[in-house]
């Protein structure tokens, strides 16, 4: 997991990219990502900028390995 913070029981982590549609595209892989793993992030777009945060509602909004797990998946859709 490169560079995700954990800041209140949550996994974050913020990326750029060169414009909407980049960002855009970035959203939707994840999004059939998290489909795939039944474990949706809470995220924030704007512009070129993705936010997202993970944490296990079912187990009380903390940090998983689910998460952990996701973080990772989602750091190798940027490869």
């Amino acid at each position: 997991m490169k560079s995700w913070q954990e800041i209140d029981n949550k996994l974050y982590k913020e990326f750029k990219f060169k414009n909407f549609s980049e960002a855009f595209s970035f959203m939707t892989r994840v999004a059939l990502l998290a489909e795939s793993n039944q474990h949706h992030p809470t995220w924030k777009n704007e512009w070129n900028k993705v936010e997202i945060w993970l944490s296990t509602h079912d187990q009380g909004d903390i940090v998983t390995e689910k998460d952990r797990a996701l973080a990772e998946a989602i750091d190798n859709l940027m490869l």
